[in-house]
C-alpha cells in the first residue's frame, strides 16, 4: 500500500473509531435519545471526516516533504476511511434499542481498534500487546471522559 494511503487510512480509521465511540457514549449519557446519537454519528461521518481530511492535507502541505499527488491521496484516503468507519456505527442503532446499540458500537470499535493495531504492530515488528494496550487505554479514557461530560451536560443543561 502506498504511503499516502497508509497515512490516510491510519488517521481516518483511528479518528473514526475514537471520535464516534466517544460521541455515542457522551450523547447517550447526556440525552438518552437514539435520534441524537444517530445525528451525531452522521455529523462525525460528514463534517469531522472533511475536517480531518483538511487537517491531514494542511499538515502534509506544511511539512513540504511530499508531492502534490501524495497530499491529495492522503487527503482522500482520510476522508473516505473516516466517513466509512464512522458511518458503520449507525448500523447497531438501526437494529437494536439504545443499550444494545451502544454496547454493539463499543464492541465494534474495540474490534476495529484492536485488529488495526495488531496488524500495524506485527508489520513494524513491535510487541502487539503493548501497541494494542496503549491505544485501547486511550480509547477507554476517551469513552469514560465522554460519558461523564455527557452526563454532566444532561444534568446541568437538560
Amino acid at each position: 500500500m502506498k504511503g499516502s494511503i497508509k497515512t490516510g487510512v491510519s488517521f481516518g480509521l483511528t479518528s473514526g473509531i475514537i471520535t464516534t465511540v466517544g460521541l455515542m457514549v457522551g450523547l447517550n449519557a447526556g440525552t438518552g435519545l437514539k435520534l441524537a446519537v444517530i445525528g451525531g454519528i452522521l455529523t462525525v461521518a460528514i463534517a469531522d471526516a472533511f475536517s480531518d481530511a483538511l487537517g491531514i492535507h494542511m499538515a502534509e502541505e506544511a511539512s513540504k516533504r511530499n508531492s502534490h499527488a501524495y497530499i491529495w491521496e492522503a487527503t482522500i484516503a482520510t476522508f473516505l476511511t473516516k466517513f466509512i468507519v464512522a458511518s458503520s456505527f449507525i448500523i447497531p442503532f438501526l437494529i437494536w434499542e439504545m443499550g444494545g446499540a451502544i454496547l454493539a458500537g463499543l464492541i465494534w470499535g474495540a474490534f476495529l481498534l484492536i485488529a488495526f493495531n495488531y496488524v500495524l504492530a506485527k508489520k513494524r515488528g513491535d510487541n502487539p500487546f503493548m501497541v494494542v494496550a496503549e491505544h485501547v487505554l486511550i480509547a477507554v479514557i476517551v469513552v469514560v471522559i465522554s460519558h461523564f461530560v455527557g452526563h454532566w451536560v444532561g444534568v446541568w443543561f437538560g
